[in-house]
């Protein structure tokens, strides 16, 4: 018999009401109000507190408060990565980052599905992880939605909504999000994409 946990990791549809399931997201919920709540000059603090909330990579990622995130024990980070304020992480699902990837303010990423049928809403959901490469740079405000996978080298232009993979080394953006272009070595903003 699967427990909750293992049927939510696993993809399919759980109890998001399950006793321990609520544990794990006041945990993790707690950390982030206590992170939340610290000054810059607490970066012992905030370290200590990342080590908890993320099940890897804590040690090196830096975060600009608010951060969110439903477990953490489902986030693994590569070294080096940057969330900017007000970052989300919905990470019913496992959510894989990799080394020196920078996220701009208000980037979310979600992992829950919900079923379209509403008697079966109201019991269960479901989700789909989250594969994110390294020295990806991902614009202000971009939604990256369940199942996604974004390759290394890509840049995500602000505000966009990545419904479907991305390969490496491009520029995409829009809603939904579509390749424009590759990027090319040595390339910096030209300050209109």
């Amino acid at each position: 018999m699967y427990t909750e946990r293992e049927k939510m990791l696993a993809g399919e549809l759980y109890d998001a009401l399950d006793p321990d399931l609520v544990a794990e997201r006041y945990r993790a919920r707690d950390l982030c109000q206590k992170f939340n709540a610290s000054r810059d000059v607490e970066e012992h603090l905030r370290r200590d507190l990342c080590k908890q909330i993320f099940a890897k990579g804590g040690d090196t990622v830096w975060i600009q408060p608010p951060f969110y995130c439903d477990y953490g024990s489902n986030i693994e980070l590569g070294e080096g990565i940057f969330f900017n304020f007000n970052c989300i992480i919905l990470d019913v699902c496992r959510v894989r980052i990799g080394d020196y990837t920078l996220f701009g303010p208000a980037v979310q990423i979600l992992t829950p599905m919900h079923p379209l049928d509403p008697a079966l809403r109201r019991k269960q959901q479901y989700g789909k992880p989250i594969e994110i490469g390294s020295e990806v740079w991902v614009g202000a405000g971009a939604l990256i939605l369940p199942g996604v996978s974004i390759g290394s080298g890509t840049v995500i232009g602000a505000g966009s909504v990545v419904t479907r993979d991305v390969p490496a080394g491009v520029f995409a953006a829009g809603n939904p999000c579509r390749v424009t272009r590759e990027i090319t070595a040595g390339e910096v903003p030209s300050g209109r994409w």
